[in-house]
Formats: structure tokens, C-alpha cells, sequence
């Protein structure tokens, strides 16, 4: 699994417990899926259909730092299936995993669209 993303939990990340939000990781986890996808598809349309389970099994407080990983699990027609880790980089704490999440390419009509990839792409081989 590659690590792509830290983030820094702030006093706006945190739940009335004072550790960091659960909604607050899902939209991040949801941002970095969405780009990580419309990187590897080569298309700015794209849309989470389905996540799997989510089991929260540590957390993070303010001024921790946590790390969103991501490792594609299957290429389909017109979807990109994940799956996800996020850590605590302070407590080498497991915070979240996510099995699968599945990324829908999307044509201008904003129906699904067969993206024809096959394998991960790194740009730097793109540019050469």
C-alpha cells in the first residue's frame, strides 16, 4: 500500500470527545480516493458508488498526524475498486481500513463510462 497523504488533525477536526471526528477522516479518505482515481483514470468524472464496512479501531487526537494509504484492488469496465488504510503516524496506531471502495469513471452524460485501463500508471511514466 502506498502512502500518499498526512494530514494534520486541527481543533476543527475533533469530536465532542476531543479526538479527531469520524465524519472528518471519511471526507478526507473520500478526497484522496476521488483524486487518487481521477489521477489513475485520466478523468475529472468520477463518483463513489460503494464503500465497504468501516471499523474504526484507534484514533487520533489534536496535533497528531495521520496517513491516508492507498492500493488499488481491481481494475473493472468502468470502475476502480480500492482499498484503504489510514494510520497514526505518533502511535503507529492502525486508525481505520477499508477493504473496498469502488470509484465510478463517468462519461459528460454522467453515466458510467468504460475507462480501458488495465493497470496502475505512475505519471512519471506518462511524461516520458
Amino acid at each position: 500500500m502506498r502512502f500518499h497523504t498526512r494530514k494534520w488533525v486541527k481543533p476543527e477536526d475533533l469530536n465532542p470527545n476531543g479526538t479527531l471526528f469520524g465524519g472528518q477522516l471519511l471526507a478526507w479518505i473520500d478526497e484522496e480516493l476521488a483524486l487518487y482515481s481521477i489521477i489513475q483514470l485520466e478523468n475529472s468524472r468520477v463518483v463513489t458508488k460503494h464503500m465497504s464496512e468501516i471499523n474504526f479501531t484507534s484514533s487520533a487526537k489534536q496535533g497528531d498526524i495521520i496517513e491516508i494509504g492507498i492500493a488499488v484492488a481491481k481494475f473493472g469496465k468502468t470502475s476502480l475498486t480500492l482499498k484503504c488504510e489510514v494510520r497514526n503516524m505518533m502511535t503507529r496506531e492502525t486508525i481505520i481500513t477499508i477493504d473496498s471502495t469502488t470509484m465510478v469513471n463517468l462519461g459528460a452524460d454522467g453515466k458510467p463510462k468504460a475507462h480501458g485501463k488495465t493497470q496502475i500508471e505512475f505519471v512519471k511514466d506518462r511524461i516520458n
